[in-house]
């Protein structure tokens, strides 16, 4: 910016501003044009700006015909290069120990110079383009220089009522040039793309957030990504921006950067699917509209924290640079302030509907990204200035806003985990699981715990922030797993004394037992949460059931195959002893056979484990008792009432047991 030139103050967007004299007394510069109404007329497009130019030039001879001084002498444009020496001059001196004076007549010929220069550069592509010797564009060198004319007339003689006729020109063509400015800055900065183009903003141009990059399917691996704003486009903002500054319209110029960043900002966000949603919508939305929209915001969430904000920042500092730097924060905290407490709001929301189980891992994945939002906050607010007041409080505001809305969801993950408690105590179902098969709520809890252990770092958070009784655990949600596998443990050998059959009920805890160990040992997350002695302690448990359903089945049948009764003192065999119990023997095994065939053992390993070890002291024992006995019954109709099953039918009953199928021994054999 031109250092000589010194902005009136601004009252009010695009009223009338005062500047102030030497003596510190305020005075009205008379802008009698709304930027509304200057815009109303500049709406025609290129043929608009044509017909414009023409009328400047008519207005211009006019003045020349009149005999007006000051001009170029000759008629045609005006000289602005010539006008701009004069206007200079008069500017220097003012500043100065000795006053310059300027005529009516030049001030309204350079006004209408610059006004020429404005309307012929509309629709021209090249209007921004830096000189060859690095100097500003002739388009905004002229506004500068008509701003700081506009403030110097504002303190001198000639602004006081002696030229008062061209100092209202100079102010109305001031009007014009901020009118052009704003739309100009407005299409850079990613405003309407139809504005954008109707000014000749290129969409190469415009300042668009960039979208994720698993979004530019199309983009080339392994190519560096290019700066999201180019430079170019970032120098002729900032250009425009200390232009609209020195002319006074500094608030203007933020407002309209902070509306237009925040209107791009919100599209970004809609091309990822997010759209804002108020508070009493989504406490009432069903589940699993919810689910999907939590998938969206925390996908949005992620992207505005660690590539939209870091983007925008870097836009508000090349911007407003220098003594404009503090304007430049302040934006960007408005901005930060305003796009993240709408999208916290939705996070709010979430939080205040019902709590139930299967919403803790989308609560968590929320809770993540509000979490590591706080260190892009902090680092953003560490790179303020000490002095930036302003922005520092925007930006701490947003700060706690984090905080608070971390322990809000860290408070509702917990909650819901302790939902899942609840549920197991709540269980109480009277009716056993047919067969003594896995119950529902074995598997829905061990499922549970496995998606919930990949958590493991983020539910240790939040059972920190939010333990009960204040325990001194290292690791609190590790308590917490214990103590949620335990109520289940309990819950578990309640329902098996819902089995009449003292050998269905240990098949039952075998089979429930077996599947959380499974699920154990195929989760490194848990085995490691629950640890080693957790699992050996389960491991005991099982071998238990085991004994205890062989003696409770197997015990009874063995006794059938003993000598004890069979055999007198001396040795001779007891027949109507040894009849009965083959009989006895023949039916247990077809009851068993017919029961047990019907029960449940889904884990391979486990029912082969079973049937292994019960053929182990079961064949070897009645083939044992055959080879003894068989033989005192005669061959044909006796052999065939009493001794009907061989070792080898024995076997094969024993490997039918246990998958769900009841066929009696009578309808197998033929």
């Amino acid at each position: 910016m031109d250092s000589r030139s010194q902005a009136p103050y601004k009252s009010s967007s695009f009223s009338q501003a005062t500047t102030r004299d030497d003596g510190g007394r305020s005075r009205e510069v008379d802008r009698n044009f709304s930027l509304g109404a200057v815009r109303d007329k500049r709406d025609l497009h290129h043929g608009g700006a044509r017909e414009r130019e023409q009328a400047i030039k008519e207005e211009d001879e006019q003045e020349e015909g009149d005999g007006a001084p000051g001009g170029n002498g000759g008629g045609g444009d005006p000289d602005l290069a010539a006008l701009s020496v004069e206007i200079d001059a008069f500017i220097a001196g003012h500043d100065g120990d000795a006053p310059v004076t300027v005529t009516e007549a030049t001030l309204d010929k350079f006004a209408s110079a610059v006004e020429l220069l404005i309307a012929r550069s509309e629709g021209a592509e090249d209007k921004w383009a830096v000189e060859a010797s690095g100097e500003p564009s002739p388009l905004l060198a002229a506004i500068t220089r008509i701003a700081a004319l506009a403030s110097a007339l504002g303190k001198s003689p000639e602004g006081g009522g002696k030229h008062t006729a061209a100092v209202h020109r100079v102010t109305g063509v001031l009007h014009r040039a901020m009118a052009f400015l704003e739309d100009e800055f407005h299409a850079l900065l990613g405003g309407d793309p139809c504005a954008g183009n109707e000014q000749g903003a290129h969409e190469s141009d415009r300042c668009v957030l960039p979208l994720p990059p698993s979004d530019h399917a199309s983009a080339g691996a392994g190519k560096e990504a290019a700066p999201p704003y180019p430079p170019e486009t970032v120098d002729r903002l900032r250009a425009m921006a200390d232009a609209m500054v020195a002319a006074g319209y500094s608030t203007e110029c933020t407002q309209m950067f902070l509306v237009a960043r925040r209107n791009a900002f919100d599209a970004a966000l809609q091309g990822l699917g997010y759209e804002k949603s108020n508070i009493d919508d989504v406490v009432k939305m069903a589940w699993e509209a919810l689910e999907a929209e939590i998938v969206t915001w925390t996908k949005a969430f992620r992207h505005a924290i660690n590539v939209g904000l870091s983007t925008e920042h870097d836009l508000c500092t090349r911007v407003f640079s220098g003594r404009h730097a503090a304007a430049g924060r302040g934006i960007f905290a408005d901005l930060a302030r305003c796009v993240m407490l709408h999208m916290l709001s939705f996070a709010e929301a979430v939080a205040m509907t019902k709590r139930a189980a299967e919403k803790l891992f989308k609560v968590l994945d929320m809770y993540e990204a509000v979490r590591d939002a706080s260190p892009v906050i902090e680092a953003f607010l560490s790179a303020d200035e000490p002095a930036a007041e302003r922005s520092s409080s925007a930006l701490a505001e947003l700060k706690a806003e984090i905080a608070s809305m971390r322990s809000r969801l860290s408070e509702s993950a917990a909650a819901i985990f302790h939902e899942l408690e609840g549920s197991i105590r709540a269980d109480a179902g009277k009716q056993p699981v047919p067969g003594g098969a896995v119950h529902p709520l074995t598997r829905y809890v061990m499922n549970y715990l496995k998606y919930a252990c990949e958590y493991n770092s983020t539910l240790e958070q939040v059972f920190r922030e939010h333990r009960r009784g204040g325990g001194g655990e290292d690791n609190p949600f590790s308590a917490q797993l214990m103590e949620v596998m335990e109520l289940l443990h309990s819950n578990l050998e309640a329902k098996s004394r819902l089995y009449k059959d003292p050998s269905l009920s240990n098949i039952f805890l075998m089979n429930n037992g077996r599947y959380m160990l499974q699920k154990i040992r195929g989760s490194s997350e848990i085995n490691a949460m629950l640890g080693e002695a957790w699992a050996r302690k389960q491991s005991t448990n099982l071998r238990q059931y085991h004994k205890n359903y062989q003696r409770e089945t197997w015990s009874r049948v063995l006794g059938l195959l003993r000598d004890d009764g069979v055999l007198t003192v001396k040795g001779h065999v007891q027949k109507p002893v040894l009849k009965e119990r083959f009989k006895q023997f023949n039916a247990a095994m077809d009851e068993i056979h017919r029961t047990q065939g019907a029960w449940v053992v889904s884990d391979e390993q486990l029912q082969s484990e079973l049937r292994v070890s019960i053929a182990a002291v079961v064949v070897p024992a009645y083939r044992s008792f055959l080879g003894r006995f068989s033989q005192h019954f005669s061959a044909g109709r006796q052999t065939e009432k009493y001794v009907k099953l061989s070792a080898e039918d024995v076997e094969t009953i024993i490997d039918e047991l246990f998958d769900g199928n009841a066929t009696s021994m009578v309808r197998r054999r033929t």
